[in-house]
């Protein structure tokens, strides 16, 4: 591809997220798919440029503002090029000329937004700090809370492009062997510094040269997910349950921690996830886990198999405040879920959840999210509700990841830690159920 075909391209894509509705990743998923003609190399520039105009939505959107214009794909095209490329109005006219697969041409009012953007940079000192921290107004008060001195620091991170973090299957192989092999393709690969299957890949590359993805020596996983799925401290022959497994990246873990022994049943409300989570396990070679389509929260199933499991994970559904320098997107999608609506949605699975756990038993309340309320705040209302359960402090369920303990739970950062945001609490119940707990 010319650059004027892969700004095309960009911008035919740009327009397919804006009115999807949909995370951006399914969305590029189904543009890349009906589009074969883009090579490897192509489709990693268009999707660098993708990404850079949804980190700095709010940036730009407020420079198209203030100089009269609409938020559109291609206005917010143009505004990149100068205020962050540096073009001037000329050169990125020359880029918009109709011709060869390139942008049409720039209209008058277009090249005078140009003339105007000339000499700017992304930043300017009229910008509202939300603006400049790219955070959306209804997270901007629970972050600054949370943060402190250290918001502008920790929003400054979400805007990072992240590493690629992948877990090995220690049913398949080691990690030893799996750096060895991504070393010898020339890749700038290490271990992890707190999960012990991890490997952080520092280069961007096509997923096509990994061949372990396809024989499920190797997912792709973030390496705070991987230090939730461990902090479940599952074991061989135990019985457990993932109540929110999605797509099973937290089940694969699970399941290989527990050496194929024991049985873990993925759970979710979404059949195509569960389906994915299902290919996953059997190209993983993990033959200790099923698949179970919930109808809601509180499906019967949940009441027939009240107390059976030793282990439970409430990966919760949430904010997603913790990827956002991964979803770049979601920090805009999030205001039509409602903050209060998924407060409750939280509370609702926790506590229907928290019945599969017999006595002794330990659930793990988890989320990505970064915000309080979903967090602290959540896992206090639900021991408030039930005193049959006690949380375990990380010193004492996971004593090697204190470094990233807020008070007794699991906090993860992408400032501090160079993980995704991750919160976690281990909770256990009483040996000896009071009547009616």
């Amino acid at each position: 591809m010319i650059p004027t075909t892969r700004l095309q391209t960009t911008l035919d894509l740009l327009c397919d997220v804006e009115g999807a509705g949909r995370p951006v990743d399914a969305v590029t998923s189904a543009f890349f798919r009906s589009r074969r003609d883009i090579d490897d190399r192509d489709r990693g520039i268009v999707l660098e440029l993708l990404y850079e105009l949804l980190r700095h939505r709010a940036r730009l959107g407020w420079w198209l503002a203030r100089e009269g214009y609409n938020d559109l794909p291609r206005t917010r095209l143009l505004a990149w090029l100068v205020l962050a490329e540096g073009k001037a109005p000329d050169q990125v006219k020359g880029l918009f000329d109709g011709t060869n697969f390139a942008p049409s041409a720039l209209s008058d009012d277009e090249y005078a937004l140009l003339v105007k953007l000339r000499g700017c940079t992304m930043m300017h000192p009229d910008m509202p700090v939300e603006v400049r921290v790219e955070c959306p107004d209804w997270a901007l008060p629970s972050l600054q809370r949370r943060f402190g001195e250290g918001f502008l620091a920790e929003m400054a991170a979400t805007l990072t492009p992240p590493p690629l973090d992948l877990r090995v299957n220690p049913v398949t192989s080691t990690r030893q062997t799996v750096l060895k092999g991504l070393r010898a393709l020339g890749l700038e690969a290490e271990a992890t510094g707190l999960a012990p299957h991890g490997i952080r890949v520092k280069e961007r590359l096509s997923l096509a040269r990994l061949k372990g993805l396809k024989t499920g020596e190797i997912e792709i996983q973030d390496e705070g997910s991987q230090l939730v799925a461990l902090l479940v401290g599952a074991r061989p022959g135990e019985q457990v349950v993932d109540f929110c497994a999605g797509a099973g990246g937290k089940t694969l873990a699970i399941a290989s921690d527990m050496n194929n022994k024991g049985h873990v049943v993925a759970c979710d409300v979404n059949e195509a996830r569960l389906n994915r989570c299902a290919e996953r396990l059997r190209r993983a070679g993990l033959h200790n886990g099923e698949t179970r389509l919930l109808a809601s929260e509180t499906d019967r199933w949940v009441k027939r198999h009240k107390g059976r499991f030793d282990r439970v994970l409430v990966d919760a559904p949430c904010s997603g405040t913790g990827t956002w320098r991964r979803n770049p997107d979601a920090r805009w999608r999030a205001t039509e879920l409602g903050l209060d609506n998924l407060l409750a949605l939280q509370g609702r699975i926790l506590t229907s959840a928290a019945r599969l756990v017999k006595p002794g038993g330990r659930l793990v309340y988890a989320t990505c999210s970064i915000l309080p309320e979903e967090n602290e705040a959540q896992v206090a209302a639900f021991l408030a509700a039930h005193p049959s359960f006690h949380v375990v402090p990380l010193s004492e369920a996971a004593p090697h990841l204190t470094a990233a303990a807020d008070s007794d739970y699991l906090s993860l950062t992408p400032a501090r830690h160079g993980t995704d945001g991750f919160f976690a609490a281990v909770l256990q119940r009483k040996a000896a159920v009071p009547e009616g707990a």
